[in-house]
Formats: C-alpha cells, structure tokens, sequence
C-alpha cells in the first residue's frame, strides 16, 4: 500500500502509533540518511583514489597516511550504520518497526526522531549499557 505523505509531515504522539503514515515518515528519513552516507563513502574512495601517495617528505607522507587511516575507520563506521539501517528498513517492511526489541514496548516518537534506527526503549537501552559496564568491570 503507497502512502503519500503531506508537505511538512512529523509524526505526532497524538496519532496512532506507527500508522502507515509514520511508517513512510521513519522510511524515507532512513532512506536519505543511507544514501547521504553512500555518497560520501563514494567522495572517499574517489578521494583516496586520486590522492598522490608518493609524497617525498616523510612527514607529509606520515600525516597523509594518519589522515587516510582516520577518514577509513570513519567509512567503517557508515558502513556499520548503513546495515543498522537496511536491518531498520526490514523491520519496517515486516511491520515490527518501533517496537523495543526487547519488552515489546513501544520506543516512542521522540526517541525514533532523534534515533531511527533505536531498537530498545530509553530505559532497555539504560538497562543494557549497565550490564556492559558490569561486565566489562569484571
């Protein structure tokens, strides 16, 4: 079923939780924010690429190489987070989007807002980051 959103639309914590419209709203923002992250992956590799390697200061050379090293674990990071997105746009797909993984609850609009690929509730995600540290305490 295609839903067409209005101008403007933002989900509201006055509708019903993850209506269609909601639904389409979290899909394409999660489908802007990935395709953000593959063009700037793309400039990456177009930039290391065309980048001269050689550069006959050892100095220069080192810091190119700091630069190129911390520009790759950076694109790491996308490519971590743009398959926490495909798995997001699965479960919207699948029709268990916004729901903690966990409890069941519902994660809420805010939290979706400012984190769409959120997959616990504020106080799951609270729970989970104490056990990591219990454990890493150890």
């Amino acid at each position: 079923m295609a839903v067409t959103l209005p101008t403007g639309y933002k989900p509201s914590e006055t509708e019903e939780y993850m209506n269609p419209m909601q639904l389409e709203y979290f899909r394409q923002k999660l489908l802007a924010w990935r395709e953000e992250l593959v063009q700037e992956s793309e400039t990456t590799v177009n930039h290391m690429r065309e980048e001269n390697w050689q550069e006959p200061d050892i100095n220069d050379r080192a810091s190119l190489e700091s630069d190129a090293a911390l520009e790759l674990r950076t694109r790491d990071r996308y490519r971590k987070l743009i398959n926490k997105i495909d798995k997001t746009l699965k479960h919207i797909a699948e029709g268990n989007y916004g729901f903690c993984e966990e409890t069941g609850d519902e994660i809420g609009i805010r939290r979706l807002e400012a984190r769409p690929i959120a997959t616990l509730t504020i106080e799951a995600q609270e729970r989970h980051e104490r056990m990591e540290r219990v454990q890493r305490d150890d």
